[in-house]
């Protein structure tokens, strides 16, 4: 699959990617250099995600809405949902 996408960039932004590809870097062409930084946005936003439920997750516990892991993570969300109606 290929899906192309064109960018109008300024001048200075276009400036910032010629800098970051090519000879003696890290990315031979602008279209490697821009994977990367959208797979690095991705994985940031990503993290932030994981970071929120996190919290979400020690806010509940000191609230102290939590319960006790049966082992059976099925049962217990079912015990949950049915709680939660």
């Amino acid at each position: 699959m290929n899906n192309s996408l064109n960018v109008t960039l300024t001048d200075e932004l276009r400036a910032f990617i010629d800098r970051n590809c090519g000879d003696g870097t890290l990315f031979s062409t602008p279209t490697e250099f821009m994977r990367d930084v959208l797979r690095e946005k991705k994985e940031r936003l990503e993290a932030a995600e994981v970071r929120a439920g996190i919290l979400e997750g020690y806010q509940d516990a000191i609230a102290g809405r939590t319960t006790k892991f049966s082992g059976d993570l099925k049962a217990d969300m079912a015990q949950f949902r049915k709680r939660s109606s």
